[in-house]
């Protein structure tokens, strides 16, 4: 066993390095001897603990195997109620300043409380070196008028070597944008906790109709950053956000450590979450089931990422489920400043899309580079099409035009974004649609190295063809194997499949090609 997360009210501990979000075996626990019940997950949380105060995790799998671990949790300076500020928890009741006196008057090293109840409230705003826990049975219910939210300038005039502040992002640019259920600017080792509930409620508003309209600003979060460090986010569940649920930008050092993120398929642009231009990132035991790609990785549009050079890096993402979503984790495609250094393990994902996922085109720019990228241990089961690279992703007002979409080589300039290394080791993917994997990448650039280690594919005999990436003149395909367009180098080493028709390998101006 190992600790995940640890604070003054709660612990993480990782129980099973090599299950997937399901651990291999269930386990029994007791904390200091007192039963904490079964536990099925390979992460698991503990929550209600006293403050510096020792403790003693045991685990016992019914296979017999038993574990067990000390710790201590952090101290903790005081709590403050948020029914002693006036908060109903009624559920009618608008308790947003009420909520809102507490986090302000919380001092360093204490504790916000929202016990039991339903808190109708608007955005809140986060402060440095605190801690605000949503107890097991609080809903904060994110209030459905738009006139009640505070809008961010899309950036500010500043005295920096920038120039300006950014405050709103919508979609990879600046933006003014409504402020999200959580907000928080340049704080410093804040955490949230809890096994509570924040509800977006975007079903119950307008925020789903008409999602691409700009209408006073853009949509919000449930959670949005800018220019954090240390923030940690454990155990809460997301449900229902008006836009994309969790969006820390431009912030690094975060953990987000079994948490709960959900929407309905149908909603709109409901990503899950999408860190953008962050450094030092793990999502760890997390369950996600929104209304678009589960995870996406960005590092903004032209502007942001030629002006900030900013890439997302040094991210890991594991023990956790993707269901549903249209794309598992994703990699852009607003991605101008860059993706590097991730490492996607011990995963499960089930009924999406598209697995493992990498999107880009031309006029990301030369800073757009994705490189670095291993995906391992992955388990997928229904997934319409488990690995996709599309450098021609038809996205934004020009992503159908001729310059994006052509065949034909373009100048290499400072338009021209880049793939690198793109690894997949052990990934095993059953009841496939399409095909097992589909690589567009630019002939004047074409994605520099494709590997893959120890996979295995097997398909749906009962599968329709389907478009397998969002690029014109693609064609719907079945039970295809690997194809491949426009790289540099392939490496394909033990690596099975079952169940296709046609050819395993379609590849066309692939340049060095291993098999092993």
């Amino acid at each position: 066993m190992k600790i995940l997360c640890l604070t003054s009210r709660s612990c993480s501990v990782l129980l099973d390095p090599e299950g997937l979000y399901q651990a291999r075996e269930k386990r029994t626990l007791k904390l200091n001897g007192e039963d904490r019940g079964e536990e099925y997950r390979s992460v698991s949380s503990l929550f209600d603990l006293e403050p510096d105060t020792e403790y003693t995790l045991e685990s016992r799998t019914d296979s017999g195997e038993t574990e067990s671990l000390t710790f201590r949790t952090k101290k903790e300076l005081c709590t403050l109620d948020v029914r002693d500020f006036g908060a109903k928890g009624d559920g009618v009741t608008d308790d947003t300043a009420m909520l809102q006196a507490a986090i302000l008057c919380c001092p360093a090293g204490g504790r916000v409380l929202i016990p039991a109840g339903e808190y109708a409230t608007g955005p809140l705003f986060l402060r440095s070196h605190m801690m605000l826990e949503i107890a097991d049975g609080a809903v904060l219910k994110l209030l459905t008028d738009r006139m009640k939210f505070p809008i961010l300038p899309e950036c500010i005039p500043a005295e920096n070597p920038d120039g300006e502040v950014l405050m709103g992002l919508w979609e990879g640019n600046s933006e003014e944008g409504f402020a999200s259920a959580l907000t928080a600017f340049d704080t410093e080792d804040t955490t949230i906790i809890g096994e509570g509930v924040i509800d977006g409620r975007g079903g119950e508003g307008d925020w789903w109709v008409n999602p691409k309209e700009k209408r006073i600003a853009r949509r919000g979060h449930l959670l949005y950053t800018q220019r954090c460090k240390g923030l940690t986010v454990q155990g809460i569940t997301f449900m229902n956000s008006p836009s994309w649920n969790l969006h820390p930008a431009f912030s690094e050092d975060l953990d987000f450590i079994d948490i709960q993120i959900r929407a309905p398929y149908e909603s709109p642009n409901t990503d899950g979450f999408d860190p953008e231009c962050c450094r030092n990132v793990r999502l760890l035991g997390t369950e996600i089931s929104v209304g678009d790609d589960c995870i996406a990785l960005k590092s903004g549009k032209i502007r942001i990422g030629k002006k900030y050079k900013h890439p997302c890096e040094d991210v890991e993402i594991a023990w956790s489920a993707m269901l549903d979503g249209h794309g598992g984790v994703t990699l852009g495609s607003e991605m101008a400043g860059g993706i590097r250094n991730v490492r996607v393990h011990h995963c499960y994902m089930r009924g999406n899309d598209r697995g493992l996922r990498i999107k880009t085109r031309r006029g990301r720019g030369k800073d757009g580079v994705i490189d670095d990228i291993l995906f391992e241990k992955v388990r997928m089961d229904g997934v319409k099409m488990p690995l996709i690279v599309n450098s021609m992703y038809f996205c934004d007002p020009d992503g159908h035009s001729e310059w994006v979409q052509t065949r034909e080589k373009q100048p290499v300039d400072d338009t021209t974004p880049r793939i690198g290394t793109i690894r997949f080791e052990q990934v095993e993917a059953t009841g496939c649609k399409a095909c097992a994997g589909y690589v567009l990448g630019l002939p004047e650039k074409p994605a520099e190295h494709i590997a893959l280690k120890d996979c295995s594919f097997s398909f749906d005999p009962a599968a329709e063809p389907l478009v397998p990436v969002m690029a014109e003149q693609v064609e719907k395909c079945c039970r295809r194997g690997l194809i491949l367009k426009n790289v540099d180098k392939v490496t394909l080493d033990h690596v099975t499949y079952d169940g296709i028709e046609g050819p395993w390998i379609d590849a066309e101006n692939v340049g060095e090609m291993e098999e092993r």
